[in-house]
């Protein structure tokens, strides 16, 4: 096992006109600062992700044949020890895209640590990380207990996509990151050992 524990920051919008990236990359360049992972951003717009999916079988293939576009994808999830999903809310709910990377994967999923930061109007995105907290769950996977919730997002950042106020959202990033790291670092650890039912 690798001491550096690999990160990867989702941006889970794929909307016409969307702030996803502009929260995940200060959410990305707090994480390098942090010092704990090395860091990986991965925008679902720029992946293949058909939402008509394989067929089920009792013995489905946990690795099924996927889209070309979507390899990259799934080895960049696979090789992370580590998520935090940037989502905003849409109808009190995540993306549909994010849906689709998710239930395309499984392994890549499977007791690893999970992190989130959300964005909306009003909530600042909660319903939709509690929503993401039941998925995950099903997927053997730990979301971890802090998180980042930014209401009214749009009046926290400047044109260059830098906080106005950035104590209250940093203070929050820390608690979550340092979370996100002592999780990661002791899942990593176990996923040595084998599973035993």
């Amino acid at each position: 096992m690798s001491d550096t524990l690999r990160l990867a920051v989702i941006i889970a919008s794929v909307r016409e006109g969307r702030f996803g990236p502009v929260v995940a990359n200060w959410i990305t360049e707090y994480a390098r600062a942090h010092g704990g992972f090395e860091v990986d951003l991965i925008d679902l717009a720029e992946m293949e992700l058909p939402h008509a999916l394989p067929a089920v079988s009792p013995l489905m293939e946990p690795n099924p044949p996927r889209p070309a576009g979507m390899v990259d994808l799934t080895e960049r999830l696979g090789a992370a020890d580590a998520f935090i999903i940037v989502t905003p809310e849409f109808n009190r709910s995540y993306p549909s895209s994010l849906k689709a990377a998710i239930d395309w994967h499984f392994t890549q999923w499977n007791r690893k640590a999970i992190a989130f930061v959300g964005y909306s109007g009003n909530s600042g995105g909660i319903l939709a990380i509690e929503h993401l907290r039941q998925v995950f769950n099903e997927l053997h996977a730990h979301t971890v207990r802090s998180y980042v919730s930014l209401p009214r997002f749009y009046l926290l950042f400047d044109a260059e996509g830098k906080l106005l106020d950035p104590s209250g959202p940093e203070e929050a990033a820390t608690a979550m990151l340092d979370e996100l790291h002592w999780w990661s670092a002791a899942l990593a650890a176990a996923r040595t050992e084998p599973v035993s039912v």
